[in-house]
């Protein structure tokens, strides 16, 4: 059909226009899964509008003095924090699983950068987090390509217990420079204690102005707390403590003028939003950050996904691992385009929003729209902030960041998960705080590999009452036919084990022993080394002329039997396979088969002597 020029070609018909149809279909939903902020626009109301609105103003007021402290901590001015606030939490809201996870600097994150830039010259710490945003980003960008965000579950929440633990102890420590007035350290591992050890026997190096400011900014902060407890309403104490401590400072004139006489106060913000900019890649400092991108990456995604379950599990909604996953990886990518540092789901303000009735994720858009909004208007009198105030905001995080009632009950519930708590928090505060997760994982990994390898040998024996059960001591033995259950996981690290065990099977059939019954139903996972074992075991059994069976032989177990040339050593009539339905009966029919097989050579306690046929039997496990 040649097409009319004047209307074009004849539309579609039949099975043509459904395949054009489903084409825009299919390209819409995929879109709505990638920008779940925008599917939730398909059932936006008026109402759920307001609530979003009320919820972003709420967490702004949150996270303007968060996010300059969180700036402070990684060594970097306090515009860059608002710069984060802005970009990171937009994109991340726009991307995120979560309904109601907020985006943005976090106290973890922060300690982490400030532990990964120790060693970076002064001049180049900004370039640095940076570019370390940008790595951060891709390595959990590509955690997602590859569907490995389900994996941050075989990770022990001791370990998080842990980092918590540590990170809150080095922020203290960090901090206490600002809140005493005294001169920084270049590195957060430094020995703070011996310093200000030191310090404390000379009261004269405290500047105390300044630390009357901050402890009055902590003051502040408790009294406004208290007063909203009592009369049952949201007060924004961070805020209105900073402002207060900024608002003294300025007109009484206390702020450090350059002689070293005043209170240090952050300085000079500039009223302007984050420009587009390029990183600064540099392949040697790529190479130095690599393994910290790596690190804070996984770190990242366990907080940001710790929280949205949090979250998940009281709104009951419906979380998508690996979408949480992709919204962290972009953020972080975006951002570092804008002049961020690498960030992550925010416990606090993701909290906060979610007590101040957010709906959906556009709350966080408007969060990071109140927040470019201060900046624009506030920013020329944010200069008097003092830092010792910002010190004050994060000892009262510090506090929060430790759940304390997880950390009691993991110290006191197995002295496995102790020891990683403890582990992976000496390591935060003494090693690394980038590295303590891969540490406390790699140790958690270490202590349970010896439990999981594990495998248990149980006795079976026939009563007289001829019921089949685990042998006890008072029961009398049998010389002819000997029956056990293994139970555990038969991989290679089971192998020494599993080899104990069968070669006590061996030392005990002797004398008269013919028929080994070994019940296979609670094995797990076998694998070619355990294999192995069981083959040399059946070569050892071959030469004493002792029949072996299995029984409870389930279907990948059998499959492995056959694929690994066992089953032709033990003979396919002595693989009894388990039956779905009557889980005893493979262990009925093999016991069955261990009598035929010594006919009427009975041991002298066999409940069977006497009995000439073998269907008059039942028996029980």
């Amino acid at each position: 059909m040649t097409p009319n020029p004047t209307t074009g070609p004849p539309p579609p018909r039949g099975e043509e226009a459904a395949s054009a149809s489903a084409l825009p279909r299919r390209a819409r939903e995929w879109f709505f899964q990638i920008v779940p902020a925008f599917d939730s626009l398909r059932h936006y109301s008026w109402a759920w509008l307001r609530l979003d609105v009320l919820a972003g103003i709420t967490v702004a007021a949150v996270a303007v003095p968060q996010a300059m402290a969180y700036a402070t901590i990684a060594g970097l001015p306090p515009q860059y924090g608002l710069y984060t606030a802005i970009v990171m939490t937009a994109v991340g809201a726009l991307l995120d699983s979560s309904r109601q996870l907020i985006n943005g600097p976090t106290n973890a994150i922060s300690i982490a950068v400030l532990s990964a830039l120790a060693f970076i010259p002064a001049e180049e710490k900004l370039d640095a987090a940076i570019l370390l945003a940008l790595l951060m980003g891709l390595v959990q960008t590509g955690i997602t390509l590859f569907r490995l965000g389900d994996l941050t579950r075989y990770i022990s929440h001791a370990v998080i217990v842990g980092f918590t633990l540590g990170a809150a102890i080095l922020l203290v420590l960090d901090q206490l420079k600002n809140l005493f007035g005294l001169p920084a350290l270049g590195n957060p591992h430094d020995h703070f204690l011996i310093r200000f050890g030191l310090t404390m026997r000379n009261f004269a190096q405290l500047h105390w102005l300044t630390l009357a400011v901050g402890l009055g900014t902590i003051a502040v902060v408790l009294a406004l707390r208290l007063l909203a407890a009592r009369l049952r309403i949201t007060l924004p104490d961070f805020l209105i403590a900073m402002s207060l401590m900024a608002a003294l400072v300025g007109f009484c004139g206390l702020d450090d003028k350059g002689d070293g006489q005043g209170v240090r106060v952050v300085g000079a913000i500039p009223a302007a939003l984050p420009a587009f900019e390029a990183p600064n890649v540099s392949w040697v400092r790529i190479r130095e950050l690599a393994g910290s991108a790596l690190a804070i990456g996984v770190l990242g995604l366990l907080e940001a996904i710790a929280m949205a379950k949090a979250i998940a599990a009281r709104t009951r909604q419906k979380l998508d691992i690996n979408q949480q996953c992709l919204s962290e990886g972009l953020a972080n990518i975006t951002g570092s385009f804008f002049q961020c540092f690498p960030g992550s789901g925010s416990l606090t303000r993701s909290a906060i929003n979610v007590q101040a009735g957010a709906v959906t994720q556009w709350s966080g858009v408007f969060s990071a729209l109140a927040v470019a909004v201060t900046v624009l208007l506030l920013a020329p009198l944010a200069q008097y902030i003092p830092r010792a105030s910002l010190a004050g905001i994060l000892l009262l995080s510090a506090w929060r960041l430790v759940d304390r009632r997880q950390l009691f009950y993991h110290l006191r519930t197995t002295r496995f998960d102790a020891g990683i708590v403890l582990a992976t928090a000496g390591s935060a505060v003494f090693v690394s705080v980038e590295f303590c997760i891969l540490i406390g994982v790699f140790l958690s990994f270490v202590l349970f590999v010896p439990r999981a390898a594990h495998v248990d040998l149980t006795e079976l024996t026939m009563t007289p009452e001829r019921i089949l059960r685990e042998r006890v001591a008072a029961d009398p033995h049998c010389n002819r036919i000997l029956i056990f259950s293994l139970e555990g996981e038969l991989f290679f690290g089971s192998a020494p084990d599993l080899e104990k065990h069968l070669e006590s099977i061996q030392a005990r059939a002797r004398d008269g022993v013919r028929v080994v019954v070994l019940r296979l139903k609670r094995v797990r996972n076998p694998d070619a080394v355990c294999l192995e074992t069981f083959d040399q075991f059946l070569q050892q059994m071959a030469a004493l002329k002792v029949a072996v069976l299995f029984c409870g032989v389930r279907p990948d177990l059998a499959k492995v039997i056959h694929s690994s040339g066992i089953i032709h050593r033990l003979g396919a009539q002595h693989v009894f396979l388990e039956v779905p339905d009557v889980p005893t009966s493979s262990t009925f029919s093999a016991v069955r088969h261990a009598y035929d097989l010594i006919g009427q050579d009975f041991c002298a306690n066999c409940p069977r002597r006497g009995e000439m046929t073998k269907d008059v039997l039942f028996y029980m496990i």
